[in-house]
């Protein structure tokens, strides 16, 4: 039987009006320490935030949520944050904060194929869900 990895995960929320507690899921960070996996998928979905708030500044919100996925793969160009080991970047990102870029609670999951998680997450916590045939 094959071994099973266990990941954890985040979704990124992007929260335009902050005292309203409205949020549009943009993304998810997925941290899997046994395969040296860091990631962070973004797919913001520009329309639905608008909704919540017509005047956010979108070209802002699209620079900080680069940021994150830049953190995650670290190296050059990733900033100070970007140079700690993955785990301790993955810690940073998940922080509880009160501003427009908000993370979920870290939740932990397990699979055959860290390197899939991502996609699969992005499919069931941010991607549109699509109608059913009746």
């Amino acid at each position: 039987m094959p071994n099973r990895a266990t990941y954890d995960y985040a979704v990124v929320r992007v929260v335009p009006r902050v005292e309203r507690g409205e949020f549009v899921n943009a993304g998810v960070l997925v941290s899997c320490p046994g395969a040296g996996l860091l990631q962070a998928g973004i797919e913001l979905d520009e329309a639905r935030v608008l909704a919540l708030d017509p005047n956010l500044d979108l070209e802002s919100l699209r620079a900080h949520l680069a940021a994150i996925e830049r953190i995650c793969r670290g190296g050059p160009g990733s900033g100070p944050i970007g140079e700690l080991p993955a785990r301790a970047r993955f810690h940073w990102l998940t922080a509880r904060r009160s501003s427009i870029i908000q993370m979920s609670p870290v939740h932990t999951g397990r699979c055959l194929q860290p390197e899939g998680v991502l996609d699969h997450l992005l499919a069931r916590m941010v991607r549109p869900i699509a109608p059913q045939a009746r």
